[in-house]
């Protein structure tokens, strides 16, 4: 017996077939997958082939966050903030991913221009602080032109220690930085990069050598307490043996003589009260710095290191600065800057 609430049977011509309904759609499914593929399989060809492969055999294109830094200071042709063009990989050749770890290095700074322009100075620090442990090498005898006289000497300290040979060192650098800013070439004779010395006779021979428009020595004095100022220390006119300052006599005066004005009115210090009549100039035939060199030279006494007023001037770096602008500002006047 059929029961009422059955289903009734299906009509003729209209039964579907549940099995067979599935297998239609999977065939059209994969019909349309078919079609897909070759169409897929080209667009990765054509991506392979544009972007190339990276070191790992994979697609050198990169998301557009990691986009800017490829620009940057590889591509300095791109505008700065500008994307790469639609379609483009973020970097397409070595040398571009290599820009984004190695940048190239920044070019040296150009020379100060300034009046000194083209001009060079030889700055040469008094002694050198290694002479205390090298003294049988300092005491060799060197040849000045009017006779012989030590390579070098130990110079003189406080009466706490501080070394000339310190105080020289940071005044001659400070006075390299003030010449270099007025756009001058600074040609230091060493700068404690050396056990010893160097000699009194390579010391002149530097400066001759850099052809100097002027040369200036920095030393502080050592005599009593109570012998108070600076002084400059002026070649005299001497010949013999390879010493001949005929030349440089006159602009080695007006050279001092500008330091001299300068130095007093910078730091306040007075010129030396025990010689130079109170002119704070010295004239001397026996220094071989001197002697030997064939451009303008003088020494400056910076102020004595014995007296203790004048060493706590002369162990200020405050004063040190003044010190070292001094002497720049004389030697740029002196060569018309």
């Amino acid at each position: 017996m059929r029961n009422d609430n059955s289903p009734p049977p299906p009509e003729s011509g209209s039964s579907i077939d549940p099995d067979r309904s599935w297998f239609t759609r999977r065939s059209t499914l994969v019909v349309g997958v078919a079609a897909l593929a070759p169409a897929a399989l080209a667009g990765w060809v054509l991506t392979q082939a544009f972007a190339g492969p990276g070191s790992d055999g994979q697609s050198r294109s990169a998301p557009l966050s990691s986009s800017h830094s490829a620009l940057s200071p590889g591509h300095r042709d791109a505008k700065p903030g500008s994307a790469p063009s639609e379609g483009a990989s973020a970097s397409t050749s070595p040398s571009a991913s290599q820009s984004t770890t190695a940048a190239a290095p920044a070019p040296a700074p150009a020379p100060a221009k300034g009046p000194l322009t083209g001009r060079t100075v030889v700055v040469d620090p008094g002694h050198n602080a290694g002479n205390f442990e090298h003294t049988d090498e300092i005491d060799q005898q060197v040849d000045i032109g009017t006779g012989r006289k030590e390579c070098d000497t130990t110079g003189t300290t406080t009466n706490a220690g501080y070394k000339e040979a310190d105080f020289t060192l940071d005044v001659s650098r400070r006075l390299r930085t003030a010449l270099e800013a007025q756009g001058a070439k600074v040609v230091l004779t060493h700068q404690a990069d050396r056990p010893w010395g160097p000699c009194i006779t390579e010391r002149a021979r530097i400066g001759n050598e850099a052809k100097a428009d002027a040369v200036v020595s920095v030393h502080a004095d050592g005599v009593s307490a109570g012998n108070r100022g600076f002084h400059i220390i002026l070649p005299a006119k001497v010949k013999g043996g390879a010493a001949d300052t005929a030349k440089i006599v006159g602009p080695s005066r007006e050279l001092g003589e500008r330091i001299a004005g300068n130095f007093a009115r910078t730091t306040g210090s007075a010129p030396a009260n025990y010689l130079g009549s109170g002119t704070g100039l010295v004239v001397r035939d026996d220094l071989g710095g001197l002697n030997l060199s064939t451009q303008p030279k003088v020494f400056i006494e910076c102020g004595n290191m014995r007296d203790a007023k004048d060493a706590a001037q002369l162990t200020s770096p405050e004063w040190r600065q003044k010190a070292a602008q001094g002497i720049a500002d004389g030697i740029v006047g002196f060569l018309g800057g």
